[in-house]
């Protein structure tokens, strides 16, 4: 997918990092030059740590990025959105995760996502464009909250149907959607850009 001038294509994983079989790191391995975030060895509950995690990915990367972020990873994005340190061509926002409400069990606890700094979710328009891509039956987020994020992200809303949480769990391992609106994201991005010029 990535030719001299296209975008490096940076990976937020959730709060499970990575997982052999889930879609991030399927498509990870599909596209030329993608980065991940790494797992944290310490913290892996800390929102500043895992925000710096994503910071020192994308500091390392000198020409344009496009993230691609699932579920808790989405938080991450949002919460580094607040003050960033380089600008970003696009977000695709995969299922994010609603850390504000009770998750269901084997999941943190709203204590241990609170002590981590999670809460509560920004809010502010995003300083680049952005697509939510949302479940209407994801265990970890209702629908309509996850609409009003958007809204207030400034993201264009992709309605999934019902694709649980878009995870190796819900029967989702390679997904080719993520594909399809990645290349979406860049080809607006760029065509936007191009007519500012």
């Amino acid at each position: 997918m990535n030719s001299p001038a296209s975008p490096t294509v940076v990976i937020v994983p959730g709060l499970r990092d990575h997982v052999a079989d889930h879609w991030q790191t399927l498509l990870a391995e599909r596209l030329d030059d993608a980065r991940t975030v790494p797992p944290l060895e310490h913290d892996k509950l800390d929102r500043a740590a895992r925000v710096a995690a994503l910071d020192t990915v994308l500091n390392d990367i000198s020409g344009p990025v496009v993230l691609v972020a699932h579920s808790a990873g989405v938080m991450t994005t949002v919460h580094w959105a607040q003050n960033p340190t380089r600008p970003i061509q696009g977000a695709l926002l995969a299922t994010p995760a609603d850390l504000e409400l009770p998750l269901p069990a084997g999941y943190p606890s709203g204590e241990d996502l609170d002590r981590g700094g999670w809460n509560p979710i920004p809010r502010r328009r995003l300083p680049f464009p952005s697509v939510v891509a949302a479940s209407r039956n994801d265990p970890l987020a209702c629908y309509r909250r996850v609409t009003g994020m958007a809204e207030l992200w400034g993201s264009r809303l992709v309605d999934l149907g019902n694709v649980g949480h878009l995870n190796p769990a819900a029967g989702y391992g390679y997904w080719p959607r993520a594909e399809e609106l990645l290349q979406e994201l860049i080809e607006h991005t760029a065509a936007s850009a191009a007519a500012r010029c």
